[in-house]
């Protein structure tokens, strides 16, 4: 699963990185405490070449009738979004990379107790999470809006939660993102056992308003 995010990249490192040209309107960075239904980073391609844009974190299927008519929609499964009616039409034609530096994931103590950690590259580089999108409108009100692929975790995820976002590496990007051909089912699986790190954070990340580059420090377990 995924559930919240941080991004810290400036958007000129953002584009660079991902030869994407960056649109005016992106979110503010760095938030270090990135929630559901927010806008975030992400890469599209199409003729014109690859863009970076803002998208609502929170996939609205076409026939919801409001923001609110039914699930939020934050993540994708892996295993079935080319059989779910929300995602199908998506997965072929409208993928995308959701750009982090890493994500937030709990672990519950049976006194219920939520401890949160924080998931990052262990290369230091930006995550390229798989995504798909979709155009939303009703009447006057109109957004873009963006799914996190999940799949079942690898070895270190699995100590933490049984789920996570499907990682890209760079040399996958054009397939996933639909400039190479077909085959990006394949890319649908977990991250490699060396890929992340992981480690224990303060609590105070378990409020959706809290904020701060302290938000991301390692805390002793």
């Amino acid at each position: 699963m995924c559930g919240r995010m941080a991004i810290t990249l400036p958007h000129d490192a953002m584009a660079r990185i991902f030869d994407a040209v960056p649109g005016n309107d992106l979110p503010e960075v760095p938030n270090y405490n990135v929630c559901p239904t927010v806008q975030v980073h992400v890469v599209t391609s199409d003729a014109a070449g690859r863009r970076l844009r803002p998208m609502r974190w929170g996939f609205l299927p076409h026939w919801y009738k409001a923001t609110k008519d039914g699930p939020l929609l934050i993540n994708a499964r892996a295993e079935t979004i080319a059989e779910k009616p929300a995602f199908r039409d998506a997965a072929r034609e409208r993928r995308c990379i959701v750009v982090a530096s890493g994500f937030y994931e709990w672990t519950r103590l049976e006194d219920g107790t939520r401890l949160p950690w924080y998931i990052f590259r262990r290369d230091g580089s930006p995550m390229a999470l798989a995504g798909v999108w979709q155009d939303w409108e009703r009447g006057e009100e109109a957004m873009t809006t963006c799914a996190v692929v999940t799949t079942a975790a690898n070895a270190p995820m699995s100590e933490v939660h049984h789920r996570m976002p499907v990682i890209l590496e760079p040399q996958d990007w054009p397939l996933w993102l639909g400039e190479a051909g077909k085959g990006a089912a394949l890319l649908m699986r977990a991250a490699d056992d060396d890929v992340l790190d992981l480690y224990r954070v303060d609590q105070k990340v378990n409020s959706n308003r809290a904020a701060g580059p302290d938000l991301i420090e390692p805390i002793d377990a």
